[in-house]
């Protein structure tokens, strides 16, 4: 008897995936535990198996297409004699229809009524129609046309393809003349026979969300507008930092200046648990965390995932940076486990290697704080009384107010602060 197979649900926040691709095709015999497909998520792409054997015989969501957790994406038969012609799959709730009958189920049980929320409905941002009946020209034209000029002065500027309006006339009333165009310049980026724009002002083409940046998207404007930021930025003197990387390259000791950055936040959650904390907003409750678990925001292909270290208290200067190098390839690869990526209790972005000084970042939930670092520039700073050269960084976090305090927040960036400049404490 036919039967289908769904989209399987692959993380906690998965409502839809993309199959990345089949490892078989149609009329192939597949066998329980078989690798079936590889479905992109929202946060990897992982391989899933086949719990029941029989033959592909239909294909309904192909590679590269999407498909909701639950929807029907291939058919399968016992045997290739069986017609699949006639066969109805079994009608599967959309994802609002399964949200509706579990909010109903919720009401059925009379559970206590949660504290009252605003529901706030997104605006409507939407492009403008491209303009329409326009006519593109370059702006040396219409000034050209302005410019008085004598009859033979303006023909030959045109033949020769002279700017008018880079010489000084001198006949009458300042008109130029064909004596001034000796020094005309001439039209040089906005000559006429610079090619012409096809694309109407306005015009524009939609590409769709991958489910990673859909989910990012989703994330980010949640705890945007219902966490209540604040930040705090510090300038770190970074000459010690510099100098104490190149001596441990000169010994072969490969370290980036962000295995640094998660060292010292490590050590300096240990003072501060209350950095080290969240908010559940179900419960309204705060959470502390017993574990020190960093997150590191990694940029992948279609938008970035934070891979964690866990117990990075514990963990070394070079076990860091080894464990931070290898679930950064896993990212990049979109080869990371669940637990690989799911929870922490603090987060760090660092933009520094692409030249940035300093930035904001947005708080990942439940998390109640984010660091963001920015990129080490040499300026003038002033050390014992005189202006000299020197290296600075900047680090700015990022809190949520229901659960850290300004003067907390402030306390803990000044330790950060403390480790980064005396570097040496960071390999004890």
């Amino acid at each position: 008897m036919p039967f289908t197979i769904t989209m399987p649900k692959l993380s906690p926040t998965m409502e839809e995936g993309t199959i990345a691709k089949w490892h078989f095709k149609e009329g192939d015999k597949v066998e329980s535990g078989d690798v079936l497909i590889e479905v992109t998520t929202d946060k990897a792409t992982v391989e899933h198996t086949a719990i029941d054997g029989g033959f592909l015989r239909k294909i309904l969501v192909k590679e590269g297409e999407d498909a909701k957790v639950n929807q029907d994406i291939a058919i399968f038969s016992e045997s290739l004699d069986e017609s699949i012609e006639e066969y109805e799959a079994p009608k599967q709730p959309s994802l609002e229809e399964a949200k509706a009958e579990k909010s109903v189920e919720e009401e059925a049980k009379e559970k206590p009524k949660k504290s009252e929320q605003v529901s706030i409905k997104q605006p409507s941002f939407v492009p403008f129609p491209p303009l329409k009946d326009y006519v593109f020209k370059f702006p040396q034209e219409g000034l050209q046309e302005r410019v008085k000029a004598s009859p033979l002065a303006r023909k030959i500027a045109e033949e020769k393809g002279l700017d008018l309006t880079t010489v000084k006339g001198t006949g009458p009333n300042g008109r130029v003349m064909e004596r001034d165009l000796n020094l005309a310049q001439p039209l040089g980026k906005i000559s006429r026979n610079k090619k012409i724009p096809t694309d109407i002002p306005g015009s524009y083409e939609e590409e769709p969300l991958t489910p990673m940046r859909k989910a990012i998207g989703k994330r980010l404007q949640e705890s945007k507008s219902f966490i209540p930021h604040f930040y705090i930025t510090q300038e770190v003197d970074a000459d010690a930092l510099v100098m104490m990387r190149s001596q441990l390259k000169d010994l072969n000791v490969k370290l980036t200046f962000n295995d640094f950055v998660v060292r010292a936040c490590a050590l300096a959650l240990m003072d501060h648990p209350g950095i080290n904390s969240g908010f559940n907003s179900e419960s309204q409750s705060v959470v502390y965390f017993k574990t020190i678990d960093i997150a590191v925001a990694v940029t992948v292909e279609g938008g970035l995932i934070t891979p964690i270290v866990r117990h990075a208290n514990f963990k070394s200067l070079n076990e860091i940076s080894v464990e931070v190098k290898a679930l950064a390839q896993k990212a990049k690869n979109m080869k990371l486990q669940p637990e690989e990526y799911q929870g922490g209790s603090f987060t760090i972005s660092n933009l520094g290697m692409f030249g940035i000084t300093d930035f904001v970042a947005v708080i990942n939930p439940p998390q109640s704080a984010i660091l963001a670092v920015g990129g080490i520039q040499e300026k003038p700073v002033i050390k014992e009384g005189k202006v000299v050269v020197g290296k600075t960084m900047s680090i700015t976090l990022s809190a949520d107010h229901r659960v850290v305090d300004g003067s907390d927040g402030a306390k803990f960036i000044k330790d950060v602060q403390k480790l980064l400049e005396s570097p040496a404490a960071l390999l004890l």
